[in-house]
């Protein structure tokens, strides 16, 4: 097939698949060429298509986000006479974001289904409901094993980012030294949540005062969350940075914020960072502002959700 469509939501699963097909056909990439759509011109991209392999009987072309250059009309018409042209020298990888509702009707996705010398290949990221049995499969794939629970906590851990979950399943296996199944202790240990990077974020913006992007993090957090599961979570790193401030000003490094609040690496870096963004004073303030919001959302005077954002916009001024 000259030409393969690679689209979905799953960009880990792409890059992978991409990565393979490079491996497979031209490991050296000395017959490959990559462009970006919209920085390409149609003459660079028709050169890169129409070239002679050297010393080898294939070409490998890849363009990336094809939508975002040919739109509707004259451009996109003469996009898909191109394609039908592919010469049978060079296999052109098409890959871009589509999402899963608007899929069907795609243009690329209608005219690969057409086309008989082309392929196209959905790759849809998985659901939340679905994360358990993909980290299952993905640590297979990575030549491990994990009990039922410990992936469970995972995916609770990671939620449907299919990449970070590849990511912290390589440091369990390394940590567990592929020598037995990983479980939930081990998850406990070497893991950081996508919930607690966001929170990351979240505090990384309001210490530098940048409103817009607070309330459009803490909008994006209650769209996926309930605001009693976020609460905590941002109350909780107010505290671990108080804590983190008091060693910091008794000259204390990372290692003892890991050592004396028993954090993971990771978010001992973190907090021991945003803690010099932050005056003690400031910090305590801030804590006893949280405090009087839960005790408003548990009486009734107002909606979590309202008090964090009028959080936002207090402490981002």
């Amino acid at each position: 097939m000259p030409t393969l469509l690679l689209y979905g939501t799953d960009e880990f699963a792409i890059a992978r698949r991409l990565s393979k097909i490079s491996s497979e056909t031209d490991k050296d990439g000395m017959n490959t060429s990559r462009f970006e759509a919209r920085l390409t011109s149609d003459e660079e991209l028709n050169n890169a298509v129409n070239s002679m392999p050297f010393l080898s009987d294939k070409r490998l072309v890849f363009l990336a986000n094809p939508s975002q250059k040919y739109g509707a009309g004259e451009p996109r018409k003469k996009f898909m006479e191109f394609l039908d042209r592919i010469p049978p020298t060079t296999e052109l990888i098409l890959f871009e974001t589509v999402e899963k509702k608007e899929a069907e009707k795609h243009w690329l996705v209608k005219w690969a289904a057409k086309s008989r010398d082309a392929k196209a290949e959905a790759l849809m990221a998985p659901t939340t409901r679905d994360m358990t049995g993909w980290i299952v499969n993905e640590m297979k794939h990575q030549g491990g094993k994990i009990s039922s629970e410990a992936a469970g906590k995972l995916a609770g851990l990671a939620g449907a980012d299919t990449r970070q979950a590849a990511q912290e399943i390589a440091k369990l296996l390394a940590y567990v030294n592929w020598a037995r199944p990983v479980e939930v202790t081990d998850v406990e240990a070497v893991c950081v949540s996508t919930a607690e990077v966001d929170i990351f974020a979240f505090v990384d913006s309001l210490a530098t005062g940048n409103a817009q992007q607070a309330q459009s993090m803490l909008r994006k957090m209650l769209e996926e969350q309930d605001a009693f599961a976020i609460f905590p979570m941002i109350v909780r790193q107010f505290r671990l940075l108080i804590q983190t401030r008091e060693i910091v000003e008794a000259r204390g490094m990372v290692q003892d914020v890991i050592e004396m609040l028993h954090v993971h690496p990771f978010v001992a870096g973190k907090i021991f960072q945003q803690a010099g963004r932050f005056t003690m004073k400031s910090l305590e303030a801030i804590y006893r502002r949280l405090l009087k919001m839960d005790e408003a959302a548990k009486t009734g005077i107002m909606p979590l959700d309202l008090s964090l954002e009028m959080f936002v916009v207090e402490l981002a001024k």
